[in-house]
Parts: C-alpha cells; sequence; structure tokens
C-alpha cells in the first residue's frame, strides 16, 4: 500500500502477516533475547509430562467413537488433540480447548470470520496473562512472565499465541498425514508394524514427505538483493516454501528412496529461526498416533485414497477428512479419569540468563486496548 502498510485493516490474513513483537518478526539483539526466553520456558517441559496429557486427551478423544465402529478422524481426532494438550502447556483453562480448535485454523485458513477468531485468540491469551500475574503456575505463560529476559505483557502474549498457532498447524496436519500413510500405503505400514520402521522414523519420513506447513507468511526484503537468480527490491514481501526445499532434487533426486532417521529436513524450517517447539508437536503427534492405533489395530479406511479430499491455503494443505472404520469397543462406564500431576520445572540453570542490555522498542498497548474495549 502506499502509505506502507500490508493491506486493508479487514483482510483475512491479516492475523498472520501482522507484525507482532516476536521472534519470527525480529532479529539481532532483539531475536536473541526473545528466542532465548521462548526456548528456555518450552526447554521446561518434561517430555513424559507432556505424554501424560496427551495420553489423557487422546483416550478420551477415542472413547467418544470407539463404540461407533467409525470415525472421521481429522474432525475427531487429529484436529482437536494438538490443542487440547497446548492448552493445558500454556495454562489456559480447560474449557477454552472446543473453542480454540475452531478459532485457530479458521485464522489461518484466512476465512470471511478470520478476524473474528483472531479478536477471541488476543481475548482469551490477555486474560490468561493477567491471571498468570496474578498466580503463576507449571505453564509456558507464567515461565514467559518469569524469564530474567524481562518479557512485556505484550510480549509474553505474542509469544504464547505464536507457539499456540505453530503447534496447532504443524502437528494436527502432521497427525493426519501420518494417519494417512498408515492407512493407504501397505508397505509403509508393514514397515511400521513389523518393527523395521519406528513411529518416530515414520513421522520423520512424513516431515519430508508432506511438510505440515508449505509457506511461511510474512517476510519483507530490508534491501535490494539477488537471490537465485531474482531480482528482490526493498519492501518484497517474500513466501519462504519449505515444501520446495524438501524436494530440491539436489538433496532428493529420488523422492521414493526413503530417508530414516535423516533430521535434515525444513519442515520447522532452519537457522536461526528454527521452530523451537518441534519437540513438542513431535511428542503430541507420536504419543496420539501410538494411542489410536494401539486401541483400535484393526482400524481401516472406507473410502479409496484417491477419494480423499485436501484443501489448500496460502500456508498449507489439509485433509477434509479421513473416515475409517474399524471393529466396535465398548467403554467400560468407569470414573473419570484422574488429572495427571502438574508438570514439574526443570531444575534453575546454573548460570541465569542475563537480560540483554538492549531493551525492546516500547510496545504501547493502544492496539490491543481498542481491540478489548480499553482506553
Amino acid at each position: 500500500m502506499l502509505d506502507g502498510t500490508v493491506a486493508p485493516e479487514k483482510y483475512p490474513l491479516a492475523p498472520m502477516v501482522t507484525w507482532w513483537p516476536v521472534i519470527n518478526f525480529n532479529d539481532g539483539p532483539v531475536f536473541e533475547r526473545l528466542r532465548g526466553a521462548v526456548l528456555e520456558s518450552l526447554q521446561r517441559f518434561d517430555r513424559r509430562g507432556i505424554r501424560r496429557y496427551v495420553t489423557r486427551f487422546a483416550d478420551q478423544l477415542i472413547d467418544a467413537f470407539a463404540s461407533n465402529g467409525q470415525a472421521d478422524l481429522v474432525a475427531e481426532f487429529s484436529s482437536q488433540l494438538p490443542m487440547l494438550v497446548m492448552t493445558q502447556l500454556i495454562g489456559a483453562p480447560e474449557e477454552h480447548g472446543p473453542r480454540l480448535v475452531r478459532a485457530v485454523p479458521d485464522m489461518l485458513e484466512g476465512t470471511e470470520t478470520a478476524l473474528e477468531s483472531d479478536e477471541y485468540v488476543t481475548k482469551m491469551l490477555y486474560q490468561l496473562v493477567e491471571s498468570k500475574k496474578a498466580s503463576r503456575g507449571y505453564d509456558l505463560t507464567s515461565w514467559l512472565l518469569d524469564h530474567p529476559a524481562r518479557l512485556t505483557d505484550v510480549e509474553v502474549l505474542a509469544h504464547v499465541r505464536v507457539v499456540l498457532v505453530a503447534a496447532y498447524a504443524t502437528t494436527a496436519n502432521l497427525i493426519a498425514n501420518t494417519l494417512r500413510m498408515v492407512l493407504t500405503d501397505p508397505r509403509f505400514r508393514a514397515n511400521l508394524s513389523g518393527g523395521r520402521m519406528t513411529l518416530t522414523e515414520a513421522l520423520e519420513q512424513v516431515l519430508w514427505d508432506q511438510t505440515p506447513i508449505n509457506t511461511v507468511l510474512g517476510r519483507w526484503a530490508t534491501a535490494d538483493t539477488k537471490l537465485g537468480g531474482q531480482e528482490i527490491k526493498r519492501g518484497d514481501m517474500l513466501l519462504l516454501s519449505l515444501a520446495a526445499g524438501n524436494v530440491d532434487p539436489a538433496v532428493r533426486p529420488d523422492l521414493t528412496v526413503p530417508v530414516h532417521g535423516n533430521r535434515s529436513h525444513l519442515a520447522f524450517s532452519a537457522g536461526a529461526h528454527e521452530c523451537p517447539g518441534q519437540d513438542i508437536g513431535r511428542a503430541i503427534a507420536d504419543t496420539g498416533i501410538e494411542a489410536l492405533l494401539a486401541r483400535l489395530p484393526d482400524i481401516e479406511l472406507t473410502v479409496h485414497d484417491f477419494e480423499l479430499e485436501r484443501r489448500g491455503t496460502l500456508m498449507s494443505q489439509h485433509l477434509v477428512r479421513l473416515p475409517v472404520r474399524f471393529e466396535p469397543r465398548s467403554v467400560a462406564a468407569t470414573a473419570p479419569r484422574p488429572q495427571p500431576d502438574p508438570l514439574p520445572p526443570l531444575a534453575p540453570p546454573e548460570e541465569a540468563v542475563q537480560p540483554a542490555t538492549v531493551r525492546p522498542r516500547p510496545w504501547r498497548w493502544s492496539w490491543l486496548s481498542r481491540l478489548l474495549g480499553r482506553r
């Protein structure tokens, strides 16, 4: 736009391209300060503790359809599990999970209601930050508030938002894509069930072949340059294609050759801006799929592979449905499963992270205040 803005105020993709004070929109000292806080806070989660939450929610979701003998694994499993788990990890009340399952993909797809969904997510996270300021917990929001890097309230909100959105987008697609491979590729399933390939290796193969996020938005050239023989002008918006990088002939001349155990794909980007929460996504996908296949080992598709529909957006492609059938299982009417113990923080590092000497530029609450109806 001539006035320097990226898009009209009500642009549906605004939630994904509007500048926030987060690691993916910064570099230099500010980036280092913010990334250190996010990475160290995420590393405080215990992997076994995360798996307890995943198993609990996976069992709840499976219980809801196990007696039916059929299910849509996108609507009833893969699209719900990551958000239910992440709601716990950020410290949000559990009742927000189902609404977030609808709101976050709505933002990502840039629908007519994307801005309304963005407003809901932002308000919810604002309330979460305010509640954690009054009462800390064993969760990402509390750890960001307490980090020595001294994040502002908006920086905490913004990074919880980034983690929530990124975790959903990547993990929901990773679960669905892996289950599709299991259900449609006999060799893939045989290798998995026969022990010739672990589930962890299977996930990495899917990350190579079907990246959960195809394109990263919102990178702008800060100066005129040339990249790959293409002229790029200052201010040009760049779309970074992770999926294209994974099929570069210089890296994979034969796409049919398995790449078991190879994590050098670009599904989570690479370098300084590599996704800091990728191992949490892997843990959710790995544990959730394991729980599903253990409880429903006879699961099979009810349609042919070529009938499976995919919906494409600027950022990703995802399965619309994954209809399956299996022998119905009765779910015993037992008492509710006990709540998992709170996730304990790891022992503090020997050398505390010191705040950067360069403070971030002041971030006024004006935009957020207007959104929340405050002055």
